[in-house]
């Protein structure tokens, strides 16, 4: 093993030869290769790895992999050196130039790795003669025109490599990578300016050739309708991409979809090739029986020529042989958020689709999610067996989307067959090198190993075939799963291994996945049918018969395993929602899609299942979701319940958390992790301690003593929702809202706000910041009110009696105060009107602000816990615990609050220090008294009191 002294000493000799005959190896008769094997590969040799495979790995378990470089005009179709940890996956890629290559300033050698690391979205990669060392910073997209220095985040001369040595072997050498040396510096190199990920950049770019063909076929196939244009331009889009992903890994000739375009009708010739692709892949992709409309369709030559070179270097900033599928995964699932919609004019227009507006965008699931759950559900089902026993797992998920979890799914499965041979079956590897010697028993097993010792297709095929299903609503989210797993499948092969085994299988490289991924509503049944539906409803709508699209499936009693990220706030007829209602136990007040996800993925499994689902966690304490808790805690199935980090979808404002259900066990406890804390944690929860009158909650925040409060808090008959209405403020601006519609101008401009009242619809503006406990600190601004704001909420939220809430707390202390002028609130302001005489909204005032409802919201809330802005929102507001006082307390406490108001404007008022220290005495003792009568209200004993007070 290499030490820090040993590397010293070898990367020392290697300067020394280098300079001693610096100039014969500057001169360009010395190669690329010479430079390799005398120089590059001996450096990274004295970082520890094992450069030239001298352990004898099979290819996929190799640290370093050697790409042979195959050049195409300029352009190289992969980097020379691949370093990898342990299971494959990739730290960063060297790039080798002959030492006569400056690589400090030329412009191509720089774009080219670039352009490996940031389309394999890598956070660095390296450039090196030996004589020179780039490292370059590959979160940023790359452009052919950039200079060297753009992105380069250090550079090194071979002059250096002993004065920085150091900084060499902490940050590259083997051991200190495996030690996360290379992590940190990484994150210390993290959020520099310019970052685009290629994921979204992709996105970008699937978009706009979506736009450029939809007005195109719009404008020359007059008599398509815009549903058959969505589904045609998915369509041709997929196969463009498709092929132009098999070109760069080889399985096709280099440029063949470029000859499409040099003469002719383009399209008719990109027709023919994927005609050819059929007869080459069987894959459904390119499948004309069921797609009727492409044979026929007219298409300008300039848009296909504009598409297609936009797919080749050195346009394309995309270097398709090291893009993952689960990167092209990522950008496909904000795609399929998107539809074409085509004017009068015949232009097309992409558009969120109506419940993605609804539910805030489109969020793929981070790979260490997908990862988490699939060896949580299908890892726990594959310990212990044999491929044998494996073929009879079957996995589904019920909203596929572009397919993240069955990719995760089929890779899990991919490596734990390979794993599996290589373990155990190690003589499939020497009879499979060796032909003409292969055992029967290896034979009857279709030669399960290639020579190099990957899957052979035909295994893979098997894989996927027999064990990976899914249904999406979305139709194009079918084709986009089915086009990410056939890439996955063809992962690792070439030309040359396809013609192989074509030539040794006689069938067609590639599965049809019509049977495995299937459109459909995973929610509704074709029992639907018996109502009253015309064809445009149900056409919407798509029931689906789960029993007779997996028939063999449910022979065996279900699926196996059900994983995903199921939908959630999606718009509902009421049809469907009458429907729902009447069909699942859990559909309580609010429905959510989400809750009624768990519902049917635990229908779905056999006796033996397990699910795994990533999930809104609002659920675990509000009053609507007690059903499903209910459900889930009376069957005691639940496995792990794990509380994700802030943000676990950038952008995304939902916290999340994932559920992991097995129908192998009934326990009494199950193991809770928290992954939302600066240090994860985990602990076993008893569901009796769940199981408390009818509410059922979670207390998965908070520690034994502080949840039995909770509980006894939580036992009040009433929640505020019972006396009062809530509402958010005015949202003001949102490109497409209001009357008319925002044009997105509005928003940057602040038209609306202002800091003088103009005329009679500008109204006095209050934000979160100017909301304090008893107190109102108005600064003076505006907005003009009307329909043409984004969201104007009704005025009666406007004017009268009302309580306002600050919706960011104070380091999780609620913040809200009373008035009664006519103030419009914006959406950072939550809004209480009374609906009940039962209560005075002084008493409701007094109860909001005092020690225990801020304690209680803190310990039940998803929302208390986002990071730096922790939240109080309606529906918290909405469910808190609220007792019914006698008139003597109500009045006690209404006269304490209106001493608090008048007390707090006085502060806010006064210059006088002196007077500012007497009238936080007396606010200290209004308060102190408030919080008396409420612990007297809640019933709470002298130690309860102290939890409460954090003593």
């Amino acid at each position: 093993m290499a030490t820090k002294d040993t590397a010293n000493n070898e990367i020392a000799s290697l300067v020394e030869r280098f300079e001693e005959q610096f100039d014969s190896y500057k001169r360009a008769e010395y190669n690329e290769t010479l430079a390799r094997h005398d120089f590059i590969d001996p450096f990274f040799k004295a970082l520890g790895w094992d450069i030239n495979n001298e352990n004898g790995y099979a290819e996929s378990y190799r640290e370093v992999i050697h790409e042979d470089r195959v050049k195409v005009g300029k352009a190289t179709k992969a980097p020379d050196y691949s370093f990898r940890l342990v299971g494959g996956k990739r730290l960063f890629f060297v790039e080798a130039k002959k030492p006569s290559v400056f690589v400090k300033g030329e412009i191509i050698p720089a774009y080219q790795v670039r352009r490996y690391g940031w389309s394999a979205k890598l956070p660095i990669s390296i450039i090196t003669d030996f004589e020179e060392f780039a490292v370059y910073d590959c979160t940023r997209k790359p452009n052919p025109t950039d200079k060297a220095s753009v992105a380069r985040i250090k550079y090194l001369t071979y002059q250096d490599y002993l004065k920085e040595f150091d900084f060499i072997w902490e940050t590259f050498s083997k051991e200190r990578v495996l030690k996360g040396s290379f992590d940190k510096f990484i994150t210390s190199n993290a959020g520099k300016r310019g970052t685009a990920t290629v994921d979204k950049e992709f996105l970008q770019s699937l978009d706009s050739w979506r736009t450029y063909l939809a007005t195109s076929i719009s404008w020359n196939n007059k008599n398509l309708d815009e549903e058959e244009i969505n589904f045609v331009v998915q369509q041709t889009i997929d196969r463009i991409i498709f092929l132009r992903i098999a070109e760069d890994r080889d399985v096709e000739q280099y440029g063949n979809l470029q000859q499409a375009i040099k003469q002719g009708n383009f399209y008719q010739n990109l027709f023919y090739q994927f005609q050819q692709a059929d007869d080459k892949y069987n894959s459904g992709l390119f499948d004309f029986r069921k797609d009727k409309i492409s044979k026929t369709l007219s298409v300008d030559n300039k848009v296909l020529k504009t598409i297609i070179n936009e797919l080749y270097y050195p346009e394309s900033p995309y270097e398709f042989s090291v893009l993952s599928v689960e990167i092209l995964g990522s950008a496909y699932e904000q795609f399929l958020g998107k539809q074409i919609k085509i004017d009068k004019a015949h232009r097309a227009h992409i558009e969120e689709k109506p419940e993605v507006r609804k539910a805030g965008g489109v969020y793929y699931t981070p790979q260490y999610i997908v990862e988490y759950i699939v060896k949580n559900t299908v890892g726990k089902l594959t310990e212990n067996k044999t491929p044998k026993e494996i073929r009879k797992i079957k996995i589904v998920d019920p909203a596929c989307g572009s397919g993240s979890f069955l990719i995760g799914a089929y890779q899990y499965l991919l490596d734990w067959h390979r794993n599996y041979y290589h373990e155990r079956h190690a003589e499939l590897v020497s009879a499979s090198l060796n032909q003409g010697q292969i055992p029967k028993r290896v034979r009857n097993d279709d030669k399960l190993l290639t020579p190099e010792g990957n899957l052979t297709t035909a295994e893979k095929k098997r894989i996927l075939l027999n064990n990976i299903f899914g249904v999406d609503i979305d139709v194009n989210a079918v084709e986009v799963t089915k086009l990410s797993l056939l890439l996955k499948c063809l992962e690792g092969e070439t030309e040359a291994s396809i013609a192989s085994q074509l030539k040794l299988f006689n069938e067609r490289i590639l599965p049809t996945l019509d049977n495995n991924i299937k459109d459909g509503n995973s929610l509704v049944d074709i029992d639907l049918y018996n109502s009253q539906l015309d064809f445009g409803e149900e056409k919407k709508i798509k029931p689906f018969s789960w029993q007779k699209a997996f028939v063999e499936v449910f022979k065996q009693g279900g699926f196996d395993v059900v994983i995903g990220n199921p939908p959630y706030g999606a718009t509902l007829t009421k049809e469907v929602d009458t429907y729902l209602r009447s069909k699942y136990q859990v559909a309580n007040y609010q429905l959510d899609t989400y809750i009624l996800f768990i519902e049917r993925g635990k229908r779905l499994l056999n006796k033996s299942g397990y699910l795994g689902f990533i999930i809104p966690s609002a659920w675990v304490a509000s009053t609507y979701d007690n059903k499903l808790r209910k459900y889930l805690t009376e069957d005691n199935r639940i496995e792990n319940f794990v509380i994700t980090p802030k943000q676990t979808f950038k952008d995304a404002s939902v916290e999340t958390c994932i559920l992991i259900l097995s129908n192998n066990l009934q326990s009494k406890s199950f193991e809770v992790e928290r992954w939302d804390t600066k240090e994860k944690s985990s602990y076993s929860l008893n569901t009796k301690e769940i199981q408390f009158e009818n509410f059922y909650v979670f207390p998965v925040y908070a520690d034994y003593k502080t949840n039995k409060v909770v509980h006894k808090i939580r036992k009040q008959k009433n929640v505020l929702n019972d006396f009062a209405d809530v509402s958010w403020g005015i949202k003001a601006y949102q490109k497409g809202k209001g009357k008319p519609p925002q044009k997105g101008f509005e928003s940057e401009s602040k038209i609306y706000h202002s800091d003088k009242r103009k005329n009679k619809t500008h109204k006095p503006l209050l934000g979160g910041r100017e909301i304090n406990r008893f107190c109102l600190n108005w600064k003076g601004g505006f907005i003009d009110y009307g329909d043409w704001l984004a969201e104007p909420r009704k005025p009666r939220w406007f004017e009268g009696e009302r309580i306002l809430v600050r919706e960011v707390t104070a380091n999780g202390i609620v913040q809200a105060t009373f008035v009664e002028d006519d103030y419009v609130f914006s959406n950072s302001v939550d809004g209480i009107k009374m609906r009940s005489k039962d209560l005075s909204i002084k008493f409701l005032l007094g109860l909001i602000n005092s020690k225990l409802i801020s304690f209680y919201h803190s310990n039940t809330s998803a929302n208390a816990f986002k990071g730096a802005f922790p939240k109080v929102l309606l529906q918290d507001l909405r469910e808190l615990p609220v007792p019914k006082p006698d008139t003597k307390t109500q009045n006690e406490i209404e006269n304490l609050v209106n001493q608090l108001l008048q007390l707090n404007q006085e502060k806010a008022e006064t210059n006088l220090q002196t007077k500012v220290s007497q009238l936080d005495g007396r606010i200290e003792y209004c308060e102190s008294r408030i919080n008396e009568i409420v612990y007297q209200l809640y019933e709470l004993t002298p130690d309860e009191i102290k939890i409460v007070e954090g003593k």
